[in-house]
């Protein structure tokens, strides 16, 4: 788990630490709808009603900081308001959270509606671009190690797997894969025993990962695509077994209080890894230690790889498609 202070970032912040870098589809359309449609109501209400029951600037930081401190905070944690302006007929705060991040949130001049968060429509579509200008790795490698970090059922984590497959089969053996999961679930009991499952795949038969996969991304059907990888279904239904009682994934299920924000279960089995690199979203991709950035689709996720060999083999000269595969689920 995740120190308390980094926690008392994420209780006030986890809609921004989502499945898209960083929200699943339904979530961000809901807040962002309600968004506006508050904001708008805040606006058209300022401009109809009397100010006669609107708080001051200070009383409104006041009455903000004690709410986000009595109800979203972690025990032994305290944010403090450090500036509050009026915007679009509400006040608009700066939220410390004490961990080095500001949190913009908006709370009606009467005090009675508290909104946890804005958001940067630009900012989160440029995220969630598939043809974002790729990075260059910086540290090379003979056999390039990669890391890609997803939740299961998240719609930009199996896009991005769609799209990286094609290049790890062109270039097999001469990188190291590795798949890996966040620490917490946005999609319910059915990605935890999902990745639990993919978990057990790649640890008990790792050469049929990329098969399972791609059947899994087009079908969501997990027993026809352990039959079509020719895995062992009793070997990998132990293995779930023994790691799920080993990191009390189930348990901690049942245990709402376990739960990020007591919103999203745990995933704790890449913890450690998901704190190294800073792990905020899914899909994260890291090649030979370097969190990096590129666009989803086959051609340009191998011309990025190869910027990670020492001396890139010739197949990095093969051309793959230019095309993003769908989000989602499907072909």
């Amino acid at each position: 788990m995740e120190n308390e202070k980094k926690e008392s970032s994420q209780e006030l912040s986890s809609e921004k630490k989502g499945c898209s870098k960083k929200m699943d589809n339904k979530k961000i359309i809901f807040i962002a709808i309600s968004a506006v449609v508050l904001i708008l109501l805040g606006t058209l209400i300022s401009r109809m009603s009397p100010n006669s029951d609107a708080l001051s600037v200070e009383e409104a930081k006041l009455k903000a900081e004690t709410f986000i401190n009595d109800n979203l905070m972690m025990p032994g944690t305290k944010a403090t308001i450090t500036e509050a302006i009026e915007e679009y007929g509400l006040y608009k705060i700066s939220v410390d959270v004490g961990s080095g991040e500001i949190i913009e949130s908006y709370i009606s001049k009467d005090g009675t509606l508290f909104f946890p968060q804005s958001i940067n429509i630009q900012e989160y579509e440029e995220q969630n671009n598939p043809n974002i200008e790729a990075s260059v790795v910086s540290q090379k490698n003979d056999q390039p190690e990669i890391e890609l970090f997803v939740m299961s059922h998240c719609p930009y984590g199996t896009q991005m797997e769609k799209a990286i497959i094609p290049a790890l089969e062109v270039l097999k053996d001469k990188v190291n894969f590795t798949l890996k999961f966040n620490t917490y679930a946005m999609h319910d009991k059915a990605e935890l025993d999902e990745q639990l499952n993919q978990y057990c795949i790649q640890k008990e038969a790792s050469n049929s990962l990329l098969t399972y996969l791609k059947c899994f991304n087009a079908s969501e059907d997990s027993t026809k695509c352990l039959g079509e990888a020719n895995i062992d279904k009793n070997t990998i239904s132990s293995c779930v077994s023994a790691t799920d009682k080993e990191y009390k994934i189930t348990e901690n299920y049942q245990d709402k209080t376990t739960w990020l924000s007591e919103t999203y279960p745990i995933f704790p089995i890449f913890n450690a890894d998901n704190e190294k690199y800073g792990v905020e979203g899914s899909p994260t991709l890291v090649i030979n230690g370097e969190t990096v950035t590129s666009d989803r689709t086959p051609d340009g996720l191998l011309k990025l790889i190869c910027t990670a060999f020492n001396t890139a083999p010739e197949e990095c000269q093969q051309e793959l498609s230019t095309t993003a595969p769908g989000y989602g689920f499907g072909e």
